[in-house]
């Protein structure tokens, strides 16, 4: 079990309708009072502890805390599930996550996942971020709306969304400048982890890599930074006159 301590993040959570085992007050302020209505009308149970234990438990808290799984995304579903459930929809955006580590990093990437409309995020089982009381406040509960699945295998998740007609952008500083691509119909965007950047497998798999131009003295963007930048990029209507992007290539 975690515990989420934000107010904001419990809110979302309990409005998500995800998986909480209890709502620990120790010391119901104004804003306290709301998230508990709203805890009695998702019937998630109350129970009053002493600050000293929520100090124990959950040493950030603000009076309150939500008892609750490690991660929890939105949504449980496979890639395939994912793909089938597209049915005809021409335009979907989907995000892969290489290897981010930092809990500030994941929470702030999904914030922005959120805010453009993607339709799911991908990450490995391992080395990813998982501390669900920094990913929950970081992303201002988004973790708790975003759909989200698990994949052992990204490269292979990554076939699978090429077959289901994705095309696959990677970022990374080499690539084209963002703003030369066509990012209409369906898109993956794979962001790779903190300084190594997108493994050596999942980068053969990427049908272009995509770069934001910088004028500055520093060699590259925070992750987290990137990823709302290009997630614009991605959805920013096309001008006018733009051309179709071609097809995804063949995968066998």
């Amino acid at each position: 079990m975690a515990y989420l301590t934000g107010f904001h993040g419990i809110e979302e959570r309990l409005k998500a309708r995800g998986s909480c085992a209890a709502l620990l007050v120790a010391k119901p302020g104004p804003r306290s009072r709301t998230i508990i209505a709203l805890a009695k009308a998702q019937k998630v149970r109350i129970e009053r502890v002493g600050t000293h234990e929520l100090d124990r438990i959950a040493p950030d808290h603000r009076g309150i805390a939500l008892e609750v799984e490690d991660r929890k995304p939105a949504r449980i579903l496979s890639v395939e599930c994912f793909i089938e459930e597209l049915g005809e929809k021409r335009n979907s955006l989907a995000v892969v996550l290489d290897e981010i580590t930092d809990p500030h990093n994941y929470g702030a990437i999904l914030r922005s996942c959120d805010q453009f409309g993607a339709d799911l995020v991908i990450t490995r089982p391992r080395r990813t971020a998982k501390h669900a009381e920094v990913v929950a406040r970081t992303s201002a509960g988004a973790v708790s709306w975003v759909p989200a699945v698990e994949a052992p295998n990204l490269p292979r998740a990554l076939q699978l969304l090429k077959q289901g007609g994705f095309w696959v952008y990677g970022a990374d500083m080499a690539g084209d400048p963002a703003y030369t691509k066509d990012f209409r119909g369906r898109v993956c965007l794979v962001l790779g982890g903190e300084g190594a950047g997108i493994t050596r497998l999942l980068r053969e798999q990427c049908d272009a890599l995509v770069a934001i131009p910088s004028q500055g003295a520093l060699d590259s963007l925070n992750v987290s930074v990137a990823a709302g930048i290009l997630l614009y990029e991605i959805r920013r209507p096309p001008e006018t006159g733009g051309t179709a992007r071609p097809q995804p290539p063949a995968v066998s």
